[in-house]
Parts: C-alpha cells; sequence; structure tokens
C-alpha cells in the first residue's frame, strides 16, 4: 500500500540530501522516480535539487498553481513510475498536499516529501501544517543548536547579524538563516531574556 510520507526539520539538517539519496537508491535498482521541488526562488531553467554537500539531480518545478495530481498521473501515462519526491514541501499549498495524499490513495504511488516544518517566527508552513495533519508517516531530520541540542526552530538574521522578528514568512537567501535550539531560538528573539 502507498503511503504519503512527510521527513521535516530545520534549516541546514540535510533533508536534499537524504531525497537524494533514496532517489538514487530507487534507481539503482532499476526504478523509476519523478523529483519535484519548487519554482519559488529558481528560474525557470533551474529545475535541479542541489545539496549543501554538492549533489543534485533534475527536478521539475512546482509552483503554488501546480495540479500534482494532474501532474503526477500524467507522467504515469508517460511510462513507468515507481515514486514521487518533493522538495521544499513547506511552500506546498494545503490543496497541493491533499492532492499528494490522493496520488498515494488513489494512484498508488508513494510520495515523500521533504521541508521545513516552521518558519523564523516559530510558525507553520501552510504545507507543512497539512502534511502534518495527513500525512501516513513523519519522520524528524535532526540537526544540532550552536549549544549541541538537537535545533528544532530557525531564526533570521538581517545584515547586522541579529535576529529578525518581523518580515514575509519566505525569503530565499539560506544564508540568512540559522537552525538554534529552541531555548536559544527565544533567547535571539527577544522572547524571553537570557540566563
Amino acid at each position: 500500500m502507498a503511503k504519503l510520507y512527510f521527513s521535516y526539520a530545520a534549516m541546514n539538517a540535510g533533508k536534499s540530501t537524504i531525497l537524494l539519496q533514496a532517489a538514487y537508491n530507487y534507481r539503482e535498482r532499476g526504478m523509476e522516480v519523478l523529483l519535484l521541488t519548487s519554482a519559488l526562488y529558481r528560474d525557470a531553467a533551474d529545475g535541479h535539487i542541489t545539496s549543501r554537500i554538492g549533489i543534485s539531480a533534475e527536478a521539475t518545478l512546482y509552483t503554488q498553481y501546480t495540479d500534482l495530481f494532474a501532474l503526477i498521473q500524467e507522467r504515469m501515462g508517460q511510462g513507468r513510475l515507481d515514486a514521487i519526491f518533493v522538495d521544499e514541501a513547506q511552500f506546498l499549498t494545503k490543496d497541493q498536499a491533499w492532492q499528494l495524499a490522493r496520488v498515494s490513495d488513489h494512484l498508488g504511488m508513494p510520495v515523500l516529501a521533504y521541508g521545513l516544518r516552521t518558519d523564523f517566527r516559530g510558525e507553520l508552513f501552510e504545507g507543512s501544517a497539512a502534511l502534518l495533519a495527513i500525512a501516513d508517516s513523519l519522520r524528524e531530520v535532526r540537526t544540532i543548536c550552536e549549544c549541541g541540542r538537537k535545533a528544532t526552530m530557525v531564526i533570521r538574521q538581517g545584515p547586522d547579524g541579529k535576529a529578525l522578528t518581523e518580515g514575509d514568512q519566505i525569503s530565499i537567501e539560506k544564508t540568512t538563516y540559522v537552525s538554534l535550539c529552541r531555548r536559544h531560538w527565544e533567547d535571539r528573539m527577544g522572547r524571553f531574556p537570557p540566563a
């Protein structure tokens, strides 16, 4: 039975690396996979999923307007397909998360989605909230805070290195983000005075 999987984490936990490794494993066994990633911060020619450690693979770009069920159903009509991998799943709409659930439920195709759980304000992304609610299997990918504890939160730093406490939920400059444990996130966000 096919399932919808959601692997989530803070920034720089290796989600894309895990996705690319899993897709490689399928392909190594002669299976066909479809890789999808958000077009939100890419130009039209950049359909790739790239890991910080330097590995990458071609991917189909999706926008908030893409009907993922129709896209996948059409791709299935073109030949063998064994699994769907979705990077940047936090950028999915709620409807798209449900479309992916329908892919597993009605088309019998496993869907493995990877993304951030929360934004720099500590709030869920729309796609992540939907996937947390409806995915058959949830997996936390762990990374660490500067103190060595598990990092579950992310801050967005301004040019001065201080944590921003307001702004648009989505900003594409990955270098401005730092993953922290909840305690240090609260300290840096000014929500609780440092001890």
